[in-house]
């Protein structure tokens, strides 16, 4: 009840000493066994993990994706609600005195790095072309395919998996646990962010679960992102000529390739994970953001930046209208050819996406509050929401437009729509340059991706340990760290040699569906603990912890 001071203290058991000191052991050993059976099934019976997987994916894309539409709507509308009230907006993520750890630039690089950095390599390029082709105004027949008029439809759809939906799934995850450890001392780990509905008894079986799910949701999540990344990386290592055998014939990489890259990512961003966040991944952070300014003033400079800012200013402008329509807009099957289409289209892209997110939550919503500390809401939704999706807003129209304005009068031919998703970027630039020229920026965007692979896999696996660890924040349990860089590793390339992204894309939908219902609890939680303290304040009643 709001007559009395909220909950500041929620103790989880950890072992005081062997080789689990400091680490839960119900959560850290059960997650393990999890992770080590998928990987044991994906690799030793391919087959009937592929069956299994996509019968289960089939089902839950029939029967959840109206509800993986709705979720992601609520979280945003929740973050806008919370950053604009005057009353929520202003309350700081900490105690009064409390000052922000890191720079503006370094406390944007790490979000933006952690969060979207490689799949916006990959996609910026890839999906603004998918849509150029094909999307919902298309199979409506409002537009067609590869015309002028399907440039703006094919940025809006791009928009709305790629902005502030997306980074609202973050944000929403990083808020709730950020007011409650900063302002209340509760552990920086999930089930802290459930405290106002269930109380005390996160402390047991309950809690355990709800961080078990989130490692798991958080494992299967990243190894999305970086089997994107991963196929990218060994597209570009062999443009840069370091060998024929890490692709197949087909142009996807080898098994050997996946290996390859998998050794050079996870061993640099295992050992920068033992370094911490205000080291390795600070370090890191700043690079790759640095690099992706550079690549940005390049194609603002060589390539088609009228059309990208033409495309940027309309499609931005319809998104922004079309928003509250498209966040409640659910296709549903109903046998005939165009119903169907936009069913089939809406489970492949968005309820992908939003599972995508939701599934990335964890991970990216544990680091967004470990390094938010001592910030308002406003400035944290500001931050976390409403820049990043600028900045992904600008990318997909300065490079993506590139590529469609390549496209679109004819110099390119079919050379960019013909390529893998994973190579679209090296043969744009390949169009864009020529010879030396066009190797030395393939290999910046290979040293690029290279460190953003790295941050994202050394910070999912310290976000990892931490949850295991019942939130404690320091890069302890090295063994642990590195034991959770090898079984990333082996999920990853466990799932690309034997299904390829298509296996990983339907292992992790089928992960973030228990984490979505986690996170809408979230939600309900959080608007609890906000309108209880404000009545608290009001009556002089204590709502923050005391800082000893």
């Amino acid at each position: 009840m709001a007559k009395l001071p909220p909950l500041m203290k929620l103790p989880i058991e950890t072992a005081d000493s062997g080789f689990y000191s400091g680490f839960s052991k119900h959560v850290a050993i059960t997650s393990k066994i999890l992770v080590s059976a998928l990987i044991v099934w994906a690799i030793s019976v391919p087959e009937n993990a592929a069956t299994v997987l996509n019968a289960l994916n089939g089902q839950m894309l029939k029967n959840f994706a109206s509800w993986y539409i709705y979720v992601a709507a609520v979280f945003l509308i929740l973050c806008a609600a919370l950053a604009v009230l005057p009353a929520t907006g202003r309350l700081k993520l900490g105690l009064a005195n409390d000052k922000p750890e890191f720079s503006n630039f370094s406390w944007f690089s790490m979000m933006f790095g952690a969060g979207i950095g490689i799949g916006m390599l990959t996609f910026a390029t890839a999906e603004p072309m998918y849509h150029f082709a094909t999307n919902p105004n298309v199979i409506k027949g409002e537009v067609v395919g590869y015309s002028a008029e399907n440039v703006t439809p094919a940025y809006v759809w791009s928009f709305l998996h790629w902005g502030l939906s997306a980074w609202a799934c973050y944000a929403l995850v990083g808020l709730s646990l950020a007011y409650f450890s900063y302002r209340r001392n509760l552990p920086l780990t999930i089930r802290s962010g459930l405290t106002p509905l269930f109380g005390k008894h996160l402390s047991g079986g309950l809690g355990h679960v709800v961080d078990i799910v989130a490692v798991v949701a958080t494992i299967l999540g990243v190894a999305q992102t970086l089997g994107f990344g991963v196929e990218q990386f060994v597209a570009g290592l062999s443009r840069i000529g370091i060998g024929e055998w890490i692709i197949n014939a087909d142009g996807k990489p080898s098994s050997a390739g996946v290996v390859f890259a998998l050794i050079v990512i996870l061993g640099a961003s295992t050992l920068s994970a033992l370094s911490g966040v205000g080291k390795g991944i600070k370090w890191l952070s700043n690079l790759n953001m640095g690099l992706s300014f550079f690549l940005l003033a390049f194609f603002l400079l060589f390539g088609s930046t009228f059309f990208g800012f033409n495309s940027l200013f309309w499609g931005l402008l319809q998104y922004l209208l079309e928003l509250p329509k498209l966040l409640f807009t659910v296709w549903h099957a109903d046998g005939t050819e165009t119903g169907d289409a936009l069913a089939s289209w809406q489970g492949g892209w968005s309820v992908f996406y939003w599972a995508w997110w939701i599934a990335f939550a964890p991970f990216v919503g544990v680091f967004l509050a470990r390094i938010s500390k001592g910030r308002t809401i406003r400035e944290y939704v500001l931050g976390s929401v409403v820049i990043p999706s600028l900045m992904c807003f600008f990318w997909f129209t300065v490079v993506g437009g590139t590529a469609i304005d390549l496209t679109l009068n004819g110099s390119a031919g079919d050379a960019i729509t013909g390529a893998g998703q994973e190579s679209q970027l090296f043969v744009m630039l390949e169009l864009i340059l020529s010879g030396g020229f066009a190797w030395i920026m393939t290999a910046i965007v290979v040293v690029l991706l290279l460190t953003y692979l790295v941050t994202t896999a050394d910070s999912a696996i310290l976000i990892v340990n931490t949850i295991n660890a019942a939130g404690e924040e320091s890069p302890k349990g090295s063994a642990h760290i590195i034991f959770w860089g090898v079984a990333l590793s082996f999920v990853v390339g466990g799932l690309l040699i034997v299904g390829g992204l298509g296996a990983i894309k339907t292992a992790m939908v089928i992960g973030a569906l228990p984490f979505s219902l986690v996170m809408f609890l979230m939600c309900i939680a959080l608007i609890k603990a906000v309108v209880r303290d404000a009545i608290r304040d009001k009556n002089g009643i204590q709502s923050v912890h005391i800082d000893n």
